[in-house]
């Protein structure tokens, strides 16, 4: 419903393909139908990003799910509570490296990308025969992709904080950073990895959505004492992004999105290279024909956006595997807290949009399409496996860990 008033808001975001929803409810009108002007500020670092979330010089942000969850446990530089109400997407990050390291690996990519057990293992080996530890770029240490990276990397019994070197890189730089030859490969959101790939500095080596398949990525994240205070506010984001997400996932929009996206004052990158990722056809190496990843980057269906609370502990059983920050009923809780589903509910509570019922549940169980409990409407989760085959049930986080 519009509001007879419009209310401004400033959201940080950094120009990566998984900040379609923002910009499209924006450029379509989708915010402006809630009586909201949105303000997006493109920012280079998560760094920079995070502390202008947390200094108030914007009011939301565009966030690595891991990262909103370190600050409000003040493993960051400045602790402060933060919310997560709305997940922006799951999956859409690639490894990329390169193509020398690359020879040792198997020759099939198609292969190499669906089978990341069997390839991580090849990367141990290949590990070896590299003249020294390979420099690995990720994009902050509390990134998604550097927990996948960790988790993936440890299932072949490679130490991530020994056997190679985990080198901070902001997204954007990360081609020039492979170009200067000052990192071997990195991991981070599109259109990066397709960037190295398509200037044959790279070729892919795994992808998140291999290595847990509906991953949680990006968040909207607000600090807690501002979406506290502003709730019509904070509602009418919601709904926006829901109804600009429906149309960032339906595939008659891909090649409109990918072209709006490639502008300046968004990612800045080619059409082409954005559409890659869009729409799950993934060149895993120069000149040869994409391999078909349907699901790789996801913005609504099967509940995107609704945060799981159980995903929010899946990181922090992550943070605590890596020694990052100690287990405690009082650290999970404030973990489990930061993701928000009872906002969620409460901004779509007049809406048709099928919500889960449940708050939590055990990841990594859903290995086919499983329809599930919803206030309204029918709703199907699609496969949520870990690639190890791994369970992680919330309620049991200590017994999870020391299967480790």
């Amino acid at each position: 419903m519009m509001s007879t008033g419009t209310t401004s808001l400033r959201i940080a975001y950094l120009p990566l393909t998984d900040s379609a929803v923002l910009a499209v409810a924006r450029e379509k009108g989708f915010a402006e139908e809630e009586g909201l002007s949105l303000d997006l500020v493109r920012t280079v670092s998560w760094a920079t990003l995070r502390d202008r979330l947390l200094f108030g010089q914007v009011q939301a942000a565009h966030m690595l799910a891991p990262l909103a969850i370190a600050v409000t446990l003040g493993l960051s530089q400045h602790p402060a509570p933060l919310a997560a109400p709305y997940k922006l997407n799951v999956n859409g990050n690639m490894l990329v490296m390169a193509r020398e390291f690359a020879l040792a690996l198997d020759p099939d990519v198609t292969a190499r990308l669906n089978d990341p057990l069997g390839t991580a293992h090849d990367f141990a080996t290949a590990i070896g025969l590299w003249k020294r530890k390979p420099v690995i770029g990720v994009v902050h240490r509390f990134s998604s992709h550097a927990i996948m990276l960790r988790y993936w990397l440890a299932s072949a019994g490679v130490d991530p904080d020994r056997d190679v070197l985990l080198r901070v890189v902001p997204p954007s730089l990360t081609v020039e950073a492979m170009r200067g030859g000052e990192i071997d490969g990195f991991i981070a959101g599109e259109p990066w990895g397709s960037a190295a790939v398509e200037a044959g500095l790279a070729e892919a080596v795994a992808i998140g959505e291999r290595i847990w398949r509906r991953g949680v990525e990006k968040v909207l994240a607000f600090r807690t004492p501002w979406l506290e205070e502003n709730p019509q506010t904070v509602d009418a984001l919601i709904r926006a992004l829901v109804r600009s997400a429906a149309w960032c996932d339906d595939p008659g929009n891909h090649e409109a999105l990918a072209h709006l996206l490639s502008q300046p004052h968004f990612v800045d990158q080619p059409a082409d290279l954005i559409l890659r990722g869009l729409s799950g056809r993934i060149v895993a190496r120069a000149d040869m024909p994409p391999v078909d990843m349907p699901d790789f980057m996801l913005f609504s269906r099967e509940a995107t956006p609704f945060p799981w609370r159980s995903q929010a502990l899946w990181l922090y059983s992550q943070l605590v595997r890596w020694k990052m920050v100690d287990h405690t009923p009082e650290n999970a809780a404030k973990a489990g807290s930061v993701f928000r589903p009872d906002i969620f509910r409460r901004a779509l509570a007049e809406s048709n949009v099928p919500i889960p019922g449940a708050s939590m549940k055990v990841e990594g169980a859903v290995a086919s399409p499983l329809a599930v409990g919803s206030k309204r409407g029918e709703l199907t989760l699609g496969p949520d496996r870990f690639f190890d085959g791994r369970i992680f049930d919330p309620e049991r986080i200590e017994d999870f860990l020391a299967t480790f």
